[in-house]
């Protein structure tokens, strides 16, 4: 789960980004004070208040939250309340909602393949990939965690997950996984991706920890799956390839310990938020 701590200091880069040296048309409203009420324009599943607050808070806003990350909320609803400097305001709104639109998107997602996936198949984990936007990998791994998603490898550190580039330069499967047992160590999983019966074998009978059936059909996933779970049953196996709510029903029916769904992070859309500001009278 994202360290709050952490993810207040990136939304601090974000900022700057965005502000640095100063938000020229905000000084027009210097010396203002505010009120934001952010607003849910679409229905979904909350992800990123939990460190938005914590932001908003030490740049000097009272922040009233009114959902917490993983609850749903219904189009109309007021999410938070913020009140402060409205000049500063203004010139943080689009960070905060950029943020809140994309990490809401993913954990919506996330939170409908899983129900849809685990109605069908109650062990089944939906995970992401490495497919992340450059910078937010660790916001779009913590929103799908959200939405209750595994959020598979950080990094390359995380695990051997041997691919088909790897292979290639390799010659074999089983060349590729034995060097990977000598290198890696006994903590560390060892990941095969293959795409037909005979590779899939070859990974397993070579020592791997896991299998990845990338691009394959919901049928053939289920024939390889059946016939690796009969050679060793204790050998995951993971479907990747072109999953989206649409078919993950059909991929969970195949029988997978885990989907994996690159769709989560490079395809979904932002929920749609706003921030309707007024000003405050001070007395």
């Amino acid at each position: 789960m994202l360290d709050v701590e952490f993810a207040v200091q990136k939304l601090w880069e974000f900022l700057r980004e965005d502000a640095y040296p100063e938000d020229l048309t905000s000084r027009i409203v210097r010396g203002v004070k505010a009120e934001g009420i952010l607003l849910a324009k679409s229905e979904g599943v909350l992800a990123g208040l939990r460190f938005v607050v914590p932001f908003l808070t030490r740049l000097g806003f009272t922040v009233q939250a009114n959902l917490n990350d993983s609850e749903r909320f219904s189009k109309g609803q007021e999410i938070a309340v913020i009140r402060g400097d409205g000049e500063l305001l203004l010139s943080v709104e689009r960070t905060v909602l950029n943020l809140l639109m994309r990490l809401s998107g993913i954990a919506s997602a996330t939170r409908e393949m899983v129900e849809k996936a685990k109605a069908v198949n109650p062990n089944v984990r939906i995970t992401g990939t490495r497919k992340t936007t450059p910078g937010l990998r660790a916001f779009e791994k913590y929103a799908i965690e959200v939405g209750g998603g595994d959020p598979h490898r950080f990094g390359l550190y995380d695990a051997v997950l041997i691919k088909d580039n790897h292979i290639a330069l390799l010659g074999s499967v089983r060349e590729a996984v034995m060097r990977a047992r000598k290198v890696a160590s006994f903590t560390k999983i060892i990941e095969v991706e293959v795409s037909d019966l005979k590779s899939a074998l070859e990974a397993v009978e070579a020592g791997a920890h896991a299998i990845l059936l990338d691009n394959v059909s919901p049928k053939e996933a289920k024939e390889v799956i059946e016939e690796v779970r009969r050679v060793n049953g204790r050998v995951i196996v993971e479907v990747s390839g072109g999953i989206t709510p649409d078919n993950v029903v059909d991929y969970a029916l195949a029988g997978p310990d885990v989907i994996s769904s690159g769709y989560l992070t490079h395809s979904v859309r932002a929920k749609d938020m706003s921030l309707e500001v007024k000003p405050i009278n001070v007395c």
